[in-house]
Parts: C-alpha cells; sequence; structure tokens
C-alpha cells in the first residue's frame, strides 16, 4: 500500500527538522583548534563546547512534553529549532569564551527538549508507520551532522574563520524551521495539559545498569566527534583531511542506525547483539590507538573510524530498546528510558571536558586514543551483563 500524500510530508517534515537538531554538536570537532586559538581556551575549557549540550539533553528532556502539552508538539518543536538557530549564531559572533560558552547552553536547550517531543509527534501523526517516523528524524539527524562535520572546515576557510562557519551552519535551521511549519499539519484540537512531575524509578538496579550502557556510547560518540579531528591534526593530518574522518565516522553510523531496528528482533539476543556492537569499536579505537604515524588520508585510519563509527551506530538504537525489552509495561518503559537517558547523558556529558583536560596535563592525545579504548572494552562485559535472570532478580 503505497503512503498517503499527508504520511510523505509528515515524514518530510521529520527528516528536515532532524537536520537542525545535531550540527551545533557536530560543528566543534572540525574547528575547535580555530576556537581555541581565536578565544584563548585550553582543551578542557573547549570540551564544554560539546560537553554543556549534552548536560542539558540529560537534565532538561522531561521539559519536553511539558512545552508540548502548553503549545502542542508542532509549535513546541518550532520554538526548539528557533532557539538552536538563534543561540548558534549568537556563538558565532559574541566575543570571548564566557559568551560563546552560554549561548552554548542555550543551544542545548532547544536540543534537549526537543528530544521526547518528536516520539510524540510520531506516535500522534504516524501511528501505524512507527518505524517510518523514526527513522525519518534520525535519518536527519544523521544527514545534518554528516553535512556539518564535512562542510565545516571547507566553509571556515572559504569564508574566514569558524566564526563564519558557524553562523552560516547555524542559519541553515531556520530553513528547516520554515520547512517544518510549512509541511507538518497543525494541531488540531489540541488541549493544554498541566505538566506532571516525571516518576523516574530510582531504586531500580536494572535501570541504572541500562544507562550506563547507554553512557558507554555516548562517551565513545560524544568523545570521538569532539576530538577526533583534533586526534589526527596533531598527527600531521590536514584540517580538512581530519575534518573528512569526522563526517566518515557520523556518516557511516547511518547505516547500522536505520538497519539494526529492521533485524534485532530476528537474529541473535540483546546481548549477542550489543557484545557484537562493542567488538567494532574496540576494534575501531584499538586501530587509532595503535596507528598513531598513519599518513593524511590513510585507508587505514578510514578503515578504523569506519568501525568505530558502525560499532557505535549500531550500539545506539539497540540501547534504546533496552528498556523496552525489561519493562512491565509502556508506563514503566517511559520511566526506565527517563532515567537511562538522564544517567546516560549525564555520563557522556564528562567525555569532551574530561579528555581534553587530559590532553592539557598530558600535552598530546596519546592517552586519550586509549581511554577510548578502554570505555570500547568495557561495553562487552556491560552487554554480556543482560542476562535476562539478572534483570528480573534486580528488580527489571
Amino acid at each position: 500500500m503505497r503512503p498517503s500524500a499527508s504520511t510523505l510530508r509528515i515524514v518530510a517534515a521529520l527528516v528536515l527538522i532532524g537536520t537542525a537538531l545535531r550540527p551545533q554538536a557536530l560543528i566543534v570537532g572540525p574547528l575547535v583548534a580555530q576556537i581555541q586559538a581565536d578565544l584563548g581556551m585550553s582543551h578542557g575549557i573547549a570540551g564544554l563546547l560539546s560537553t554543556f549540550p549534552v548536560l542539558c539533553m540529560g537534565f532538561l528532556a522531561p521539559l519536553g512534553p511539558v512545552l508540548a502539552g502548553s503549545i502542542g508538539p508542532r509549535l513546541g518543536a518550532a520554538l526548539c529549532v528557533l532557539l538552536i538557530a538563534v543561540f548558534g549564531v549568537l556563538r558565532a559572533v559574541l566575543p570571548d569564551s564566557l559568551t560563546v560558552l552560554l549561548a552554548t547552553i542555550g543551544v542545548g536547550v532547544g536540543m534537549a527538549v526537543i528530544g521526547p517531543i518528536l516520539p510524540s509527534i510520531v506516535r500522534q501523526r504516524l501511528s501505524r508507520q512507527p518505524a517510518a517516523g523514526t527513522g525519518a528524524y534520525v535519518a536527519g539527524l544523521v544527514l545534518g551532522a554528516t553535512f556539518t562535520a564535512a562542510a565545516a572546515v571547507p566553509i571556515a576557510e572559504a569564508m574566514g574563520g569558524w566564526r563564519a562557519s558557524f553562523a552560516i551552519i547555524s542559519s541553515l535551521a531556520l530553513i528547516s524551521l520554515v520547512a517544518w511549519l510549512v509541511l507538518m499539519p497543525r494541531d488540531i484540537g489540541h488541549s493544554r495539559t498541566a505538566p506532571q512531575r516525571p516518576n523516574l524509578p530510582w531504586r531500580r538496579p536494572s535501570a541504572w545498569l541500562l544507562g550506563v550502557i547507554f553512557g558507554s556510547q555516548s562517551i565513545l560518540f560524544y568523545g570521538g566527534i569532539t576530538w577526533l579531528a583534533s586526534i589526527y591534526t596533531e598527527r600531521g593530518w590536514g584540517a580538512v583531511e581530519a575534518g573528512g574522518l569526522v563526517a566518515l565516522f557520523t556518516g557511516i553510523g547511518i547505516v547500522p542506525t536505520l538497519a539494526v531496528p529492521v533485524i534485532a528482533d530476528r537474529i541473535g539476543t540483546r546481548r549477542s547483539q550489543l557484545a557484537g556492537a562493542a567488538s567494532l569499536s574496540v576494534a575501531g579505537a584499538l586501530v587509532i590507538a595503535l596507528t598513531p604515524s598513519e599518513p593524511a588520508g590513510s585507508l587505514v585510519s578510514a578503515a578504523a573510524v569506519v568501525l568505530l563509527g558502525l560499532g557505535i551506530g549500531a550500539y545506539f538504537p539497540l540501547a534504546l530498546t533496552l528498556p523496552v525489552d525489561v519493562a512491565a509495561d509502556p508506563a514503566d518503559a517511559a520511566s526506565i528510558s527517563a532515567l537511562m537517558l538522564l544517567i546516560g547523558y549525564l555520563l557522556a556529558a564528562t567525555s569532551p571536558v574530561v579528555l581534553g583536560f587530559v590532553r592539557d596535563a598530558l600535552g598530546n592525545f596519546t592517552a586519550v586514543t586509549w581511554i577510548l579504548v578502554a570505555v570500547a572494552l568495557v561495553q562487552l562485559p556491560l552487554a554480556l551483563s543482560l542476562h535476562p535472570t539478572r534483570l528480573k532478580a534486580a528488580g527489571g
């Protein structure tokens, strides 16, 4: 059965709004050396440019349903994208590191609050095609991230520096905003709802375990997008080639991110699937750490980044399915998921800044690469700990 024109419009709107949601996090890595030189930032402080949005995603995501309940999910999502665009452009013109970091918090608020709104729109608008709806905005996330990683340095070189790149890429979110308002049907009959306090399962050991599992892949992802380009520029690569690795890292992730949900319930167990994804991440991180002398454009380095991107890209959707696997009912799944995301993103928020301070303390990125290897290795026992009997005994 062919999808209706209305369905296609909604899917297109979700793809386009998805493209606006990750560039602000991805643009930092390829341009971090320019930002540091201009603003006088250490590596540790520069890591806050990636840490602040992730912290917001951990702490502020529960505000998404509140905003959607107040003004409707369509306008709620639009307001979030407007915040992302406005504060993104502000970062390009503000004069010093403090004001740029404050504007980064504004970007993070928009990124965080829209997170729970998009799944609710999918449930409301595409209840019979949930995979298509979720896949649409996930595809947008990856497309926006990949474009940003690939274009950030060329735009900066052509237009005079990181500020121009920030301004242009941030302004593109306004195009996504207009497309969203044109394509997404209005919220008909929306009634305002009173805010409700989220009920999180703080005493559930299984929920904490899932949070650590989700956090491990997030540490790798946000550490990678922030410092991967710097690792390779320190090794003698040009900014364009190093930025290309970040684009490859994010772009290759779309393959498992979209494919895994389709096949995950047909092949293997969740433990074996997560262990397989972790093994890919371990292999990629190990090759990156063990090959510091590879020249610019090396196929070995590209293969390592592909393995790391495939592993993280597969681990991410598998981790998101875990609350459904262990929950007793939909409400239980929602509460477990909320705590998992809170724990996971708080752990992930430490990655860019801690890795930056390690670089400052030791003077090079060698130890940073081995920390990424260690995090990837930890994913293996975490995955193997997902025994159904243990989860049930732990209250899952």
